[in-house]
């Protein structure tokens, strides 16, 4: 069975160009200020569920990355002019009192925070100075696309690739692949490789045998 690994992903890096704002227009335009500095608070936290994009908007933002998925008590972490940090709901007990730290500094520095959860920070179990801190900032959600948004921007990406691929093969994609649009991205990116090392085609067919035969990661 294959295997999706992240060597896989697309060339170019995440971008605020390249993001497919769907129902997020509004969102996206107020952080593009806020990443300008036109806005003069200094934190801004995205929620929304996973896939919605809040990872690809904080990779984006350029700013120094930390995921508190992978880094829970933040080890290693300093203030610094730009720092975004994803999955805030998963740090632990030193984590919480870190960035409850970072975020007295970076303010009193003039410096900004950039956050990611599933939920609002109100609605986070985090400890309550921390809740309050994050919460007084800006705080925008992330809607996810609908299918229609999702069909639309696998055929532009597709177009992109310089891939063929038909409206019934954009609906079986979305029938029998995770909905989760970075792994949808990932799956062009397979089916074009193995297109040209099958020295085949994309087809409906092909499109089927590529399917049963991969296991996407889990992003």
């Amino acid at each position: 069975m294959r295997q999706l690994t992240l060597d896989l992903l697309p060339a170019s890096p995440p971008s605020l160009d390249n993001f497919v704002p769907g129902g997020n227009a509004e969102t996206v335009a107020a952080l593009t200020e806020w990443l300008a500095g036109s806005q003069p608070d200094s934190t801004f936290c995205l929620y929304g569920e996973a896939g919605c994009g809040k990872s690809h908007l904080l990779q984006a933002s350029g700013f120094v990355q930390v995921d508190a998925a992978r880094n829970p008590a933040l080890a290693g972490v300093t203030a610094v002019e730009a720092l975004a940090v994803d999955n805030i709901e998963q740090l632990d007990e030193d984590g919480q009192i870190a960035l409850f730290a970072l975020f007295n500094q970076m303010k009193m520095a003039g410096y900004r925070l950039l956050t990611a959860a599933a939920q609002p920070p109100a609605h986070l179990a985090l400890r309550e100075d921390l809740r309050t801190r994050l919460g007084a900032g800006l705080i925008y959600r992330l809607l996810p696309l609908t299918d229609d948004q999702k069909s639309a921007a696998i055929a532009a990406l597709a177009r992109e690739r310089a891939l063929k691929l038909s409206p019934e093969m954009i609906n079986y994609l979305l029938r029998h692949a995770p909905r989760d649009m970075r792994i949808l991205t990932l799956l062009l990116v397979a089916i074009d490789e193995y297109s040209l090392e099958q020295k085949r085609p994309v087809t409906l067919p092909l499109l089927r045998e590529l399917l049963n035969e991969t296991k996407p990661l889990d992003c």
